[in-house]
């Protein structure tokens, strides 16, 4: 491993254990590319949010955040475009983007994202927090399967649908600290029929309240994992079983937030190592059934129903 992949391999070490358990069962070279991808995403959330890591806040002003912004902006086109980059988080970029041939929409569509956070757009009803789940996350399952050598529309739909699902399961867990942060991602209409106005989110006489909004979101994000999960056929099998035993995990933190209900925010909801182990033994059977009998049955067609961006692909 060089440094770039050995210094991108600890930003995601050290900014998400869950995600960091799941990339080991990566073939090297996917596992490589995962990781340099991981640190320039990382790279930009912590620069627009003013923390290490995931960690920490540091107080910006909106005019620091929308030059922070363009700089991110400046740094990834000069990136994508073959220029010399000194920093090696955007030399990780670049390298994977050139390998994997990653367009350049989607890199700056996660930027777009973290300029809904800069501009403070609301979200008024389910489809814009999807929109916005979206930009932050289900573009990066859609690079994600990029690196993965997965390229069909098909797939990269079911690449979206994941991080959409992990996002839903992210702002159902942070709820309380997003809103500390004036951030609110939960619909506003589902909020008003619950009776919580938005600026009174954490009120502590409204958690039975509260609750029932995130389970609901909760529910939706069932169902883009379920869709999701039918793409892992499209993979390898080291991807497959990555891929499911992330899913895994992460939709676990979802059901701890469900068993603890009306008290799921009085502690960070984490899964717990044996847990984590029983993921990757059921992503490991997961991927060997998606890759033999769910491969020759080939991809169901997704869910009418179920939101994705118009132009994904």
């Amino acid at each position: 491993m060089d440094a770039l992949a050995s210094n991108s391999r600890e930003s995601i070490r050290r900014g998400s254990k869950s995600f960091a358990a799941a990339a080991r069962l990566f073939d090297r070279g996917t596992r490589e590319r995962v990781y340099m991808l991981y640190a320039w995403c990382r790279h930009c959330d912590d620069l627009i949010d003013g923390q290490e890591l995931g960690f920490g806040r540091e107080a910006i002003s909106p005019a620091e955040a929308r030059s922070r912004l363009q700089r991110l902006r400046n740094q990834t086109r000069a990136a994508l475009a073959g220029e010399p980059v000194a920093d090696p988080v955007f030399a990780g970029l670049q390298r994977v983007a050139a390998n994997c041939h990653i367009p350049e929409r989607y890199p700056l569509e996660l930027i777009d994202g973290f300029a809904m956070d800069v501009d403070g757009k609301r979200y008024a009803q389910l489809e814009d927090t999807l929109l916005y789940c979206y930009h932050v996350a289900g573009v990066v399952g859609v690079m994600m399967a990029h690196v993965m050598g997965a390229t069909a529309p098909d797939v990269l739909r079911r690449a979206a649908d994941l991080g959409i699902a992990f996002q839903l399961t992210n702002i159902s867990r942070d709820v309380l600290d997003d809103a500390a942060n004036g951030r609110v991602y939960l619909p506003g209409d589902w909020l008003a029929a619950a009776g919580i106005a938005p600026e009174a989110i954490a009120e502590p006489g409204l958690r039975e309240a509260l609750y029932g909004v995130v389970e609901r979101l909760l529910g939706v994000a069932d169902r883009y994992y379920l869709s999701a999960n039918e793409g892992i056929r499209a993979l390898g099998f080291r991807a497959g079983w990555a891929v499911s035993t992330a899913a895994g995990v992460y939709g676990d933190i979802g059901n701890v937030v469900r068993r603890r209900a009306a008290r799921a925010w009085d502690r960070r909801a984490v899964v717990p190592g044996r847990r984590k182990l029983y993921w990757a033994l059921r992503g490991a059977l997961a991927a060997i059934g998606a890759v033999t009998v769910g491969r020759a049955r080939g991809l169901p067609p997704r869910a009418a129903d179920l939101w994705a961006k118009p132009d994904l692909c």
